[in-house]
């Protein structure tokens, strides 16, 4: 039977069919982007199904993006007027970047596990898979350990500690969004990196 006709699918297949990394395929199965079960071995089979439900999205969301190994920026909000406000004022800034933009954690994660971003904003309170559970998901894999995540939210500090509070080491904005404290910190994080900088020549 050719892996085209099985109903169920290895994580290497499914991480070859998609384009990501293993622990992609293992972040997306454990926070049920991709449904799957497990042997008495405790190997996971995908079904073919999720993984070609995933791939309609990736192509959906990737059509009109060139292939770029520009610095990358995945932007996770719901509020759909704040999301094209993210567009207009990183263009209007001239940022050297290529801008994703996710509208609830389940998008974040999978648009973060297709690009691996430089820097990932998100918001806290979201519908479906809110950030805190995204955030809790992403500390698992470990391609993510060099992104730089920052928060920002209209919370309250009394309010995000009663959620749980935020896991170590991230940085915390309030809205409105600090858009100049942004700017700051992406030209910081761009100039970093020499590749970039030589491509800005």
């Amino acid at each position: 039977m050719t892996s085209k006709s099985k109903e169920f699918l290895t994580s290497s297949e499914a991480a070859s069919l998609l384009g990501v990394a293993l622990s992609t395929i293992q972040l997306w199965t454990e926070s049920g982007l991709l449904r799957a079960w497990k042997t008495g071995g405790g190997h996971r089979r995908i079904t073919r199904q999720s993984v070609e439900h995933m791939l309609d999205q990736q192509r959906a969301a990737v059509e009109a993006l060139p292939a770029s190994d520009q610095f990358t920026v995945v932007v996770v909000e719901d509020d759909r007027a704040l999301l094209k406000l993210y567009q207009a004022q990183f263009a209007a800034r001239e940022l050297p970047i290529r801008l994703i933009c996710a509208s609830d954690g389940f998008e974040g994660l999978i648009q973060i596990g297709r690009y691996l971003p430089d820097v990932v904003i998100t918001d806290l309170m979201m519908p479906g898979m809110d950030g805190f559970q995204m955030l809790r998901t992403l500390d698992k894999t470990p391609e993510l350990k060099k992104s730089l995540i920052l928060v920002v939210s209209g919370l309250t500090d009394d309010q995000i500690r009663a959620e749980g509070d935020l896991l170590e080491g991230l940085s915390l904005f309030h809205k409105p969004v600090p858009f100049d404290e942004l700017e700051v910190i992406l030209r910081e994080r761009i100039d970093a990196v020499p590749s970039l900088l030589e491509r800005e020549k």
